[in-house]
């Protein structure tokens, strides 16, 4: 392995594995699951609910990242809650998407700021 400013390059395999994971998340309707997980555990019906997707959709993409191990399930009752039990998995996710929503905020004020002064 390559060694690049302290820091050893991953191994092929590593870096498939998170590639894999990554394009997981590439969808929207994914990405916002793991945020709305990120924030709590939950079942699919308040999911749905929650991104706006119909209830077999959601449980497709759940499947999906069930499978790669993103979050995990447990029956309670009738329901099935999901969850995400890796504190890094979520520090991930609140950390690309809050600095996404900040990324676009000053950009949204700057063309409000715009559109008035056109006023």
């Amino acid at each position: 392995m390559a060694e690049n400013g302290g820091f050893e390059d991953p191994s092929a395999e590593v870096l498939a594995a998170a590639a894999a994971t990554f394009g997981l998340l590439a969808s929207s309707a994914r990405l916002h699951l793991m945020w709305a997980l990120a924030q709590g555990e939950s079942d699919v019906t308040h999911l749905a609910d929650r991104v706006g997707g119909a209830l077999p959709a959601v449980s497709q993409h759940l499947a999906k990242l069930k499978l790669a191990g993103l979050v995990s399930s447990r029956r309670e009752g009738r329901r099935q809650v999901y969850y995400i039990d890796d504190p890094d998995v979520v520090a991930v996710v609140r950390v690309l998407v809050g600095q996404l929503t900040a990324r676009s905020q000053p950009a949204s004020a700057l063309v409000r700021q715009l559109h008035g002064a056109r006023a």
